[in-house]
């Protein structure tokens, strides 16, 4: 099964920035769309941003658009989620997940999650 191996979180001030890597050593994400979530404690999951396969659009949830950014580097096997001026209702643990369908709307492998505090 495909195993996501997450990096990148940590605790930096409003403002500051993070970036966030989605690996796999056993197959090739540019198979997939790779989607990042976010969970707060006692919040609903919500999806962060999701890149499609084979070229496909990038999404972005409007409260993080215009400062974070997923990218692809398929030479490394990774998936990346730039995150710029933050702010502490990012404040969140960040998980990277895979769609087989390439969609954005099932996804069936999912990382262990990092945490990301926002804080002064």
């Amino acid at each position: 099964q495909l195993q996501l191996v997450e990096s990148g979180g940590g605790f930096v001030q409003p403002g500051g920035s993070l970036r966030l890597s989605c690996a796999s050593t056993k197959f090739p994400l540019d198979d997939y769309a790779i989607g990042w979530f976010r969970q707060a404690p006692g919040k609903e999951r919500e999806r962060v941003s999701c890149i499609t396969s084979g070229g496909g659009p990038t999404y972005y949830t409007a409260a993080v658009h215009g400062r974070f950014s997923l990218t692809r580097d398929n030479a490394k096997n990774t998936v990346y989620l730039q995150m710029n001026n933050l702010k502490p209702k990012d404040t969140a643990t960040y998980f990277c997940a895979a769609d087989p369908s390439s969609l954005c709307e099932q996804y069936n492998y999912w990382s262990r999650g990092t945490q990301v505090t926002v804080a002064e």
